[in-house]
């Protein structure tokens, strides 16, 4: 019977969010991998846990989850911990999961605290719909390109920064997304430092220009580009497109109207008096024209 991988969630900051769960899922693992096993030594030290303890970061990753798969044929239970927050969300553990699944291994997970939610629920700017980012590419045509996406996004982006790249990527969002853009940064969450700045993208950046040496974890969530009305014109030619093709006006407006987000009503009535206006020009005038004149 091959064994169980456990995916922990650990404090991004604060060792007391430190679950029940946690300690005893760290406790019972034959053995626990850890992106740093050095500052994982000190969460075990801090849990009153003593574990085999082996690396899995990004250099080793592959490496390691041969070691995984191996580990888990014999049976054995295997925490995987990164250094804050969860694995495999911008930190290695991936391939770990892909190497249980390749043995039929069973997956479970600890869920833990996290600097993307932490990060939005402070930020204030919704929290239903929105998307998460990672780190920014660090140069060239996908740095752009992902730069454009995240600039004209109609949902909160969430980022993280390093402190060396912050005012680079604050920078480079402001030219394509406007100096009065809402960002809200954090660093340090949780920890004795934390902060919760908000305000203008363009505002962030003298802010974070000023702190010639900025330390600490960077999240940032970006506001959403400003929803654009619906175009009722550009709605209405694409039903005239599609009454010509010989589909029924109220069909047209249904489908037009669901696709464009324009008012059914509007629509409907801007199509009718399109049409009137199209009949009153074929019959050479207006029916109000005496005729005769």
């Amino acid at each position: 019977m091959t064994g169980r991988l456990v995916i922990c969630g650990t404090p991004i900051g604060n060792l007391d969010d430190a679950s029940p769960r946690l300690r005893q899922t760290l406790e019972e693992a034959d053995v626990v991998f850890a992106e740093d096993t050095r500052r994982t030594g000190k969460l075990l030290e801090r849990l009153g846990v003593d574990a085999e303890l082996r690396s899995f970061f990004v250099g080793n990753e592959e490496k390691r989850s041969i070691e995984i798969r191996t580990r888990l044929e014999r049976g054995e239970t295997i925490a995987l911990v990164s250094d804050a927050g969860m694995p495999g969300i911008s930190d290695p553990g991936v391939a770990a999961v892909r190497a249980a699944r390749s043995v039929d291994a069973t997956i479970s997970v600890v869920p833990g605290p996290s600097a993307v939610t932490a990060a939005i629920a402070v930020a204030g700017l919704g929290g239903d719909r929105f998307v998460f980012e990672g780190f920014l590419p660090r140069s060239g045509e996908d740095r752009e390109r992902r730069i454009g996406i995240v600039a004209n996004d109609e949902r909160p982006v969430v980022l993280f920064s390093a402190p060396s790249r912050l005012v680079k990527d604050l920078t480079d969002i402001m030219s394509a997304a406007g100096e009065e853009r809402i960002v809200v940064v954090t660093r340090e969450v949780t920890k004795l430092h934390e902060e919760i700045w908000a305000g203008s993208i363009v505002d962030a950046v003298a802010r974070w220009t000023d702190e010639a040496d900025p330390r600490g974890e960077f999240t940032v969530v970006i506001e959403p580009r400003a929803e654009e009305p619906p175009d009722l014109s550009e709605a209405l030619v694409a039903v005239e497109r599609r009454i010509e093709d010989g589909e029924r006006l109220s069909n047209a407006v249904r489908d037009v109207a669901a696709k464009s987000g324009v008012s059914r009503r509007a629509l409907y009535e801007a199509a009718l008096a399109s049409r009137a206006a199209s009949r009153r020009s074929a019959s050479g005038g207006s029916p109000h024209t005496p005729r005769g004149l």
